[in-house]
């Protein structure tokens, strides 16, 4: 997943919350995290988690301390904005990166091709790989060797107010033309917005892009695909809905905007993933957390359509103790700790095992996520994939504000394409 503007460093590294632990390193510590055979020393784990969630991530963390007492888990919460660039950094200057690292879905392939993470292949950190959805291992392999092990998976859908469509006698829209139509009575009745648009992250322009039957790239064909007819449809869909009111975009901090408005009521609907659930019901517009409601993602022209994302967990290739790195990722991303990450969160699991569980079957964004999930479209899983966003936010924000037509974004947004990927055509 996804939160906030994709590989833009925003705000500082939130300082780490060492977890204490009992006999932490002592008793014979071979330097690779062995005591005698049992695991010792220390384990640094960025968490890249949201003010929501981390709270349970860090007792997840503390779980694993219990089953290795010698074991000293350094929790840091990395703000996500921050992450990608300072993982980079510190494993490019070989001091300060983490032993763990939960990394966003794009980002595996990029840090990999960079030699930054160890293969996983035949480690403890890949316990049970038959267990996880197929979908989810295809962001963890780079050039035949797995990189990281799937944590979670997820996708976009749309967030509405069940009272507000009440009260404007409007359906939940299955198109954005149906949701430009609709906006007219939702704000005559009801005086509220009828989409907050993310207008700040390029990430949410890919429902209107897969809308429109088009793509960033076609990856096993080596094409670049965003510059033909769908992606100006797609950058034209972005500035209809805003010039006609029927959004409202922010081209600054669109997540802590767009959550706010969902939940003070000021917007009908905003596309959004399961990782705001919670943040999401806190609002006053959702004392009755039945109010909040979640449906596909409205398509387009000619098609619907919503990006896979989701997070996963990679250990750094210079870690000085990658025995207990690879024991924390098996236990990370183990049935039992999504379990519980879905009955506290309502993220999805993305071992198979883990939908058979009453507890998660029963959870109300799991049956609508999941077959989201299935649907979903992956991303293309390249080394470059996570620059392939950049072009597409500058060029967005200059639509948006008039400073550029839908053919001229198109068209800049594929000439960055063949910069970065030469062997593209």
């Amino acid at each position: 997943m996804r939160r906030g503007i994709r590989g833009v460093t925003v705000t500082a590294l939130v300082a780490g919350l060492a977890i204490t632990a009992s006999a932490c390193g002592s008793g014979g510590d071979d330097g690779n995290g062995n005591a005698g055979g049992e695991l010792a020393g220390t384990v640094t784990f960025w968490d890249t988690s949201n003010d929501a969630e981390k709270a349970t991530y860090r007792k997840l963390a503390e779980g694993f301390q219990k089953e290795h007492p010698k074991v000293h888990v350094q929790y840091v919460n990395v703000p996500f904005g921050d992450a990608n660039a300072k993982f980079k950094n510190a494993a490019g200057g070989n001091s300060g990166a983490p032993d763990v690292m939960r990394t966003e879905v794009a980002w595996t392939a990029d840090f990999a091709n960079l030699g930054y993470l160890a293969p996983l292949d035949g480690t403890p950190a890949l316990d049970k790989p038959d267990d996880y959805l197929p979908q989810a291992v295809g962001s963890t392999q780079f050039k035949g060797k797995t990189y990281a092990a799937p944590q979670v998976i997820d996708t976009l859908g749309l967030f509405y107010n069940k009272k507000i469509l009440k009260d404007a006698g409007v359906e939940v829209p299955k198109t954005f033309t149906e949701l430009a139509t609709a906006a007219k009575k939702i704000k005559a009745k009801t005086g509220a917005t009828a989409l907050y648009l993310r207008g700040d992250d390029p990430y949410w322009f890919l429902p209107y892009l897969y809308g429109e039957g088009g793509d960033m790239v076609n990856a096993r064909d080596k094409v670049i695909e965003i510059d033909d007819g769908a992606g100006v449809k797609a950058f034209k869909t972005i500035k209809d809905l805003v010039d006609s009111k029927a959004a409202v975009t922010d081209a600054t901090d669109g997540q802590e905007n767009q959550l706010k408005a969902l939940k003070d009521g000021t917007v009908a609907m905003a596309i959004d993933g399961p990782w705001d659930i919670e943040g999401a019901r806190a609002g006053k517009a959702f004392k009755d957390k039945e109010n909040l409601g979640v449906a596909p993602v409205p398509g387009g022209s000619s098609a619907q359509g919503s990006p896979q994302g989701g997070w996963n967990l990679s250990v750094y290739a210079g870690s000085k103790n990658l025995q207990a790195a690879y024991a924390f990722v098996k236990y990370m991303s183990s049935a039992s700790v999504q379990q519980q990450t879905t009955e506290k969160l309502s993220l999805l699991p993305t071992r198979k095992s883990v939908y058979d569980v009453p507890a998660v079957k029963k959870n109300e964004m799991v049956k609508f996520f999941k077959p989201a999930v299935d649907g979903a479209v992956q991303r293309p899983w390249i080394a470059e994939g996570n620059s392939l966003f950049e072009p597409i936010k500058v060029q967005m924000n200059k639509v948006l504000t008039g400073s550029a037509t839908p053919e001229q974004a198109a068209k800049a947004t594929g000439d960055a394409y063949r910069k970065l990927l030469k062997d593209y055509k």
